[in-house]
């Protein structure tokens, strides 16, 4: 069985000859950079490059060596635009250790601590000599009133999150941009047996907080509907307008395009199921069904936190896999999780907590966990194997590698 198929399956709520692996298909399942060169050195591998294709995040892009000793099962489209030289400088991360960083962005000392600058020289980003990653730096809307929002997708483009792109999504805007989308995502699925997945976002709540920053557009939500009923109406206007072009380019070759909005905090939801139902749920509606009415791509929902009032919400919207699945949070038991929405969703995640159990407990306690969660989810298919969220720096190698052998280990 291939690995491709052995996602889709899993997809498909069928049960595949082992449990599907996942570790960067999208920018939440992955690596850091640090976590990935203690890694590296503890298994006495010294070729190859770090590539840190997500700046903000400070992840690397998994190698061929990862994949294979891992059994990973699904990748990134944004692997396939990561291999010219010109487009990677050397850099040494917080921990002093070597790996290569994006050329395209202009990423400057300041300090002890690094910024990106925009191309209208505006800092947007930056990571202090204290932090191991970037943080967002310029809200475009805060603390400014508008019932227009005819430019904001020019407003968009002044955020961190949008600005600070991968090696995919700098190409947006050329003129062939989704010709050779298609040819490389071609390339990709032809070349190779994994599960391609292409992160998109589509995010509505979330690119309210990046715009208005979180405080504001809370409150903003409650005094100013009106008006941001109208901005989320044109973010949905613009996320179905860059869908159009993308899904022709992608379809078949890509079989799960990443959408996002987090919607949960670690003690229970960031707004009411009320409001959710009433402002987000319709707008998201029109986006994830637009997906797979013009595509045969799976919708694959990132939104962190305790999101357990809005899946049945989520699920009628369109989506039909669940990340990262916070099981450490209010109300995300996996038992709880699997017996209420197993059969009308699939949880790419869960698999082990990575708050505490993945950088603080022995490799043993890693296992227990990994084979728990993993036999309680796995059950009928529904199902890709994924930690909580990404491996941030501090977890020990051997953690890692216990987490990937115990998985690897348990069939159907």
């Amino acid at each position: 069985m291939t690995e491709r198929e052995r996602v889709l399956l899993a997809i498909d709520h069928k049960e595949p000859d082992k449990v599907p692996v996942d570790c960067g298909a999208m920018r939440s399942t992955g690596i850091m950079g640090i976590a990935y060169n203690r890694l590296k050195r503890f298994l006495g591998i010294t070729d190859g490059e770090t590539k840190i294709y997500d700046t903000v995040q400070q992840l690397a892009l998994p190698e061929q060596w990862y994949l294979d000793r891992f059994q990973i099962d699904a990748v990134d489209l944004e692997r396939a635009f990561a291999d010219d030289p010109v487009d990677w400088e050397d850099w040494l991360l917080p921990d002093g250790s070597p790996a290569k960083r994006a050329a395209w962005l202009a990423i400057e000392k300041r300090g002890n601590g690094w910024i990106c600058v925009d191309d209208e020289g505006d800092v947007i980003g930056q990571m202090p000599e204290t932090s191991i990653y970037f943080d967002q730096t310029l809200w475009p809307l805060h603390g400014i009133y508008k019932d227009s929002f005819e430019d904001l997708q020019l407003l968009m483009n002044k955020v961190m999150w949008s600005y600070m792109s991968g090696p995919l999504w700098k190409n947006a805007g050329k003129p062939d941009f989704y010709t050779m989308l298609g040819e490389r995502a071609k390339r990709l699925y032809e070349e190779t047996d994994y599960a391609v997945m292409i992160g998109f976002g589509g995010n509505l709540f979330e690119w309210g907080q990046f715009l208005y920053r979180t405080d504001e557009f809370l409150m903003n939500l409650v005094s100013h509907r009106k008006a941001m009923e109208e901005m989320l109406d044109r973010l949905t206007e613009i996320h179905i307008e860059n869908l159009k072009p993308l899904l022709k380019a992608l379809d078949p070759w890509v079989q799960i395009i990443q959408v996002g909005d987090d919607l949960g905090m670690q003690s229970g939801p960031m707004l009411s199921p009320r409001m959710y139902h009433e402002i987000f749920f319709p707008r998201h509606r029109k986006i994830y069904q637009y997906i797979r009415e013009n595509s045969n791509i799976h919708v694959f929902l990132h939104s962190c936190g305790e999101i357990s009032e809005f899946i049945p919400d989520l699920i009628e919207a369109g989506v039909e896999i669940i990340n990262p699945v916070q099981i450490n949070t209010t109300n995300m038991d996996p038992d709880k999780l699997k017996r209420e929405f197993g059969k009308d969703v699939v949880f790419w995640g869960g698999g082990v907590d990575t708050q505490h159990v993945l950088p603080d407990e022995s490799p043993q306690k890693v296992r227990e966990q990994v084979r728990r969660n993993t036999e309680i989810f796995m059950k009928g298919g529904g199902f890709v194997f994924n930690q909580v969220h990404n491996i941030l720096a501090g977890v020990p190698p051997e953690n890692i590698i216990a987490m990937y052998e115990e998985v690897n280990s348990i069939r159907y």
